[in-house]
């Protein structure tokens, strides 16, 4: 991260300038519970593993997961699905950690969960599927795939660094889907993406008896973009789904809105235009690509696959600035890694009314430093193993439950502050992330009509 300034900073002033602002929090906002793009939308998802997710199209999820899949979907059908997040995301003080009371150190051996006291994140979404003809489908889906949350403990050892930080894209998608004859089937989706960013810092305010003070950005945009999807059934038995979902970029803006400042700081801030001055961003969601299959072996047991890649190389160019023809703007481009996933799975037609899944998939890392990670993104390479099942009541009604396992290993701290907690920095912060471990649960019913 580069800044510049007309008259120079000094690096005491560098140090109390950077850290009230936070940019780092601000282009990483995007942490947490389970993954930034969630695969899994639907109870089959889950239990899966996300395995077979261009290629299954049993029910109405398809509309977000390969529109195209829609074809196979007769009559009306729709889908209530929801699902609870629990991470165990805790951050352990190392023994290179500033811990030594204030104003020398930041007087906090306290790890901090990162994602609350209770650990627990909400999701799901609703699905709609409408026959035209036999040819011709249109959905809708509205739900919210992309992001997460911190929210550290208040007292944590890294709290100059980030305090909470939350960023979540709900999306709202009209799609359409053409059968091109008895095998290839072609749709699309247009994506309107609403996305919300909040970002609380503490700010240092570097003098006996002040306490911290804060740091808060928050702003609401919706972003665009596009989907398409193409499924090819070889038989009854085989068929390969193909997705492709475009970039969408959330241009944020909102001002910097300090609270509990000391009068050396407010000063110093005031003096250099810096009190509620406007903060712009932009998030680029990842353009990914998947590629599925789902061949049947027999009338029990379906096997299931996917190869996918996700475009993280962009989501870490983000212009950061207070005013783009200030002097004082600063650019900052994190060099993410782009990332590939791979999942199998299988599923069981344990009787009539029940099917099983099981499911395993990995995702690559996108940080550049391997298990090396800022407070402020603490997630990288994953493994999820998922189990569930469907019972299919009558003709109109089924219903399913899963639960899958999300392991992210054990992330390592290391951040060295350019100038000392007594002058304003943000202190050595230095620790892990052990064994992280993170757990959905899923429920859905779904009718057709």
């Amino acid at each position: 991260m580069k800044s510049t300034s007309r008259n120079g900073f000094a690096t005491s002033r560098r140090a109390i300038i950077a850290p009230a602002l936070a940019l780092g929090a601000l282009v990483s906002a995007p942490a947490g519970a389970g993954g930034l793009i969630m695969y899994e939308v639907g109870t089959e998802d889950v239990g899966l593993a996300a395995a077979g997710y261009a290629a299954r199209a049993n029910d109405a999820t398809t509309v977000l997961t390969n529109p195209a899949g829609m074809t196979r979907l007769e009559g009306q059908q729709f889908q209530l699905g929801t699902q609870a997040l629990y991470s165990n995301l805790k951050f352990s003080v190392g023994s290179g950690t500033d811990t030594r009371p204030a104003p020398f150190g930041l007087g906090s051996q306290d790890g901090g969960r990162a994602v609350g006291s209770n650990g627990w994140f909400p999701g799901g979404g609703l699905f709609y599927s409408y026959s035209v003809s036999r040819d011709l489908k249109i959905g809708i889906a509205a739900t919210g795939n992309f992001g997460a949350s911190l929210k550290y403990d208040d007292n944590w050892a890294g709290r100059y660094y980030v305090q909470e930080a939350t960023v979540i894209g709900a999306s709202l998608l009209p799609s359409v889907a053409y059968r091109v004859n008895d095998k290839l089937s072609l749709g699309a989706s247009v994506n309107a993406m609403y996305g919300y960013l909040k970002s609380v810092t503490a700010v240092n305010n570097f003098a006996p008896g002040l306490g911290d003070g804060k740091l808060e950005i928050k702003d609401s945009k919706w972003g665009w973009g596009g989907n398409l999807g193409m499924l090819y059934e070889v038989s009854p038995e085989t068929r390969f789904g193909l997705t492709y979902n475009s970039r969408v970029k959330l241009n944020f803006s909102a001002p910097a809105q300090f609270s509990g400042i000391g009068p050396v700081l407010n000063g110093v801030l005031g003096a250099r235009g810096l009190l509620n001055a406007p903060v712009n961003m932009g998030i680029n969601v990842p353009q990914q690509v998947m590629g599925s299959m789902v061949h049947a072996l027999n009338d029990k047991w379906t096997v299931l696959g996917n190869i996918g890649w996700q475009n993280w190389k962009k989501f870490g160019q983000a212009e950061v600035s207070i005013d783009s023809s200030d002097p004082r703007s600063i650019t900052t481009n994190v060099a993410f890694k782009d990332t590939w996933h791979a999942a199998i799975g299988a599923q069981y037609r344990l009787s009539a009314p029940w099917k099983l899944n099981f499911g395993v998939a990995y995702d690559s890392g996108f940080q550049p430093n391997g298990s090396t990670v800022s407070p402020l993104l603490p997630a990288n390479t994953a493994w999820r193993f998922g189990v569930g099942g469907q019972k299919q009541v009558d003709k109109s009604f089924s219903w399913g439950v899963a639960g899958e396992y999300i392991y992210g290993g054990t992330l390592n701290v290391n951040k060295q502050s350019v100038a000392p907690v007594l002058i304003g920095g943000r202190g050595n912060l230095v620790g892990s992330y052990n064994n992280i471990g993170n757990y959905i649960l899923s429920a859905n019913f779904n009718w057709k009509f």
